[in-house]
C-alpha cells in the first residue's frame, strides 16, 4: 500500500477521545456547505490536522468566511453553523 507524502499529521485525537483523520474532512470539490462539513473543517484546523492556509486554498474559502465559522462555533457551538439558525445566533 502506498501512502502519499503529506505535511502534518495524518490523524489527530480530539478532546472527546475520537480520532479525526484527513479522510474525515470534506471533499475539496464541496459546493454545498452543511453544518457538519463546516464543523469538520473547523475541527481539523483547530486541532492541527490541516493548516488554516491549506484549508482556505483547498476549499476556496475566504479568510473572513472561515473566521466567521470559528467564531460561531466558539461562541454558540456547532449548531450556530446551520443556515436555519442565522437569526437565532448571528444577530447584530
Amino acid at each position: 500500500m502506498y501512502l502519499r507524502k503529506i505535511e502534518g499529521p495524518r490523524a489527530v485525537t480530539l478532546p472527546n477521545g475520537l480520532v479525526m483523520t484527513r479522510a474525515d474532512l470534506p471533499d475539496p470539490n464541496t459546493r454545498r456547505w452543511v453544518a457538519s462539513r463546516k464543523a469538520s473543517v473547523v475541527r481539523g484546523v483547530l486541532y492541527g490536522l490541516i493548516s488554516q492556509a491549506d484549508a482556505l486554498v483547498l476549499y476556496g474559502l475566504s479568510d473572513e468566511e472561515f473566521k466567521g465559522w470559528v467564531a460561531a462555533v466558539a461562541e454558540h457551538g456547532e449548531d450556530a453553523l446551520k443556515a436555519t439558525a442565522v437569526k437565532k445566533y448571528r444577530q447584530l
